[in-house]
């Protein structure tokens, strides 16, 4: 049987696709109606998802194997950390907003190492209630990413990105019938896509 974690939404997308601010969008809108919801995000503000960071900054060097179980390691403390982690939020009866999981691990690990090994790595994780795509064109991130004007990250080229599309096509293809998928156009407006993630959102958490 798929483990599934209620009160668990994860918001996933190519970089650029707008996951960051479709997350607090989210929380604001949830917020007024007498949700008690709590963001987080991948890799965490944490020790482990730091050296995450760091890696992606290209400030460190490691292998994609060793990215891939830093990223695992990462997300079991964000889960399970008695302190902070994921399971007590939802616990303390919060509802837990997350920017990235390990789909994003099985989409970008997946591309550098071997995807069953990624898979290994993430197997025992359990899947959010609802899972919301921000199905965007590579070439529109690509753009998003430029107009920024920082220094962009390792994963930030349109090649890795175009095997990373294909790597998340794979991965929902495949999703478990009990994850509640809600799939956006990531070309619409900023007003579009939050109205029609609250309105999906809703309908889910309403049943």
């Amino acid at each position: 049987m798929i483990n599934t974690l209620n009160n668990f939404i994860v918001l996933e997308g190519l970089d650029g696709a707008g996951t960051t601010t479709q997350l607090k969008k989210l929380k604001g809108e949830l917020d007024k109606i007498g949700y008690n919801s709590y963001i987080t995000n991948e890799p965490t503000s944490q020790p482990i998802g730091k050296l995450v960071r760091s890696v992606l900054s290209g400030d460190f060097k490691t292998t994609p194997l060793a990215l891939a179980i830093l990223y695992s390691a990462d997300r079991e403390d964000h889960l399970n950390n008695e302190e902070y982690g994921i399971i007590k939020q939802i616990h303390d009866n919060k509802l837990v907003i997350s920017d990235r999981y390990f789909y994003s691990s099985l989409a970008y690990q997946g591309v550098n190492c071997n995807f069953e090994k990624v898979v290994e790595l993430n197997k025992d994780f359990p899947h959010p209630q609802i899972l919301i795509y921000i199905k965007t064109p590579v070439e529109v991130c690509l753009s998003r990413i430029d107009s920024r004007g920082e220094k962009k990250e390792i994963f930030e080229k349109r090649g890795f990105l175009s095997q990373v599309n294909n790597n998340y096509n794979k991965v929902l293809e495949n999703l478990p019938k009990e994850v509640n998928l809600i799939t956006i156009d990531g070309t619409l407006s900023i007003e579009e896509i939050t109205t029609i993630m609250v309105k999906e959102v809703k309908k889910i958490l309403c049943k």
